[in-house]
């Protein structure tokens, strides 16, 4: 960012203005780079290989995943989590992200989920760069939510 001199040319680049409601403590408890952010891994579920007809093993399995995901979001791993409500051409059926940086940490968290051990569904690993308050929002979820499955 440039500022222009009394002669109207380009003056010394000047630095972005603090924001006042910046609060260092929280920012640095929630791993925040200067602009608020951080990365995360996003994990993208996909129609896996398997194919399950009896429905009571299915789910057994979808139990299992649901409890998955509760167990990580309790471990602070998982901070998003959620199907997709239309199909596409991806095969994308839901979506993770982690609160991690590490592409392998997240796929020993994923690996955890009894439905992508089945074969249920795969996945997609991509690096995420994101607002570091992402995981505060968990909170009032569960301040929101009458029924959890």
């Amino acid at each position: 960012m440039y500022t222009k001199g009394q002669d109207g040319k380009k003056g010394e680049s000047a630095k972005p203005a603090a924001s006042p409601a910046f609060n260092a403590e929280l920012a640095k408890s929630l791993g925040a780079d200067q602009y608020g952010m951080k990365g995360y891994i996003i994990v993208m579920l996909t129609t896996g290989t398997a194919k399950i007809e009896d429905k009571i093993k299915m789910g057994e399995l979808m139990k299992g995943h649901m409890g998955n995901i509760t167990r990580l979001a309790d471990e602070g791993k998982i901070i998003v989590a959620g199907p997709f409500l239309e199909k596409n051409k991806e095969n994308y059926r839901g979506m993770f992200i982690f609160n991690t940086k590490s592409k392998e940490e997240a796929e020993q968290w994923v690996k955890t989920d009894p439905a992508v051990q089945a074969g249920v569904f795969s996945y997609e690993i991509f690096p995420w760069y994101g607002s570091a308050a992402l995981p505060l929002y968990l909170k009032h979820h569960k301040e929101i939510s009458k029924e959890n499955p």
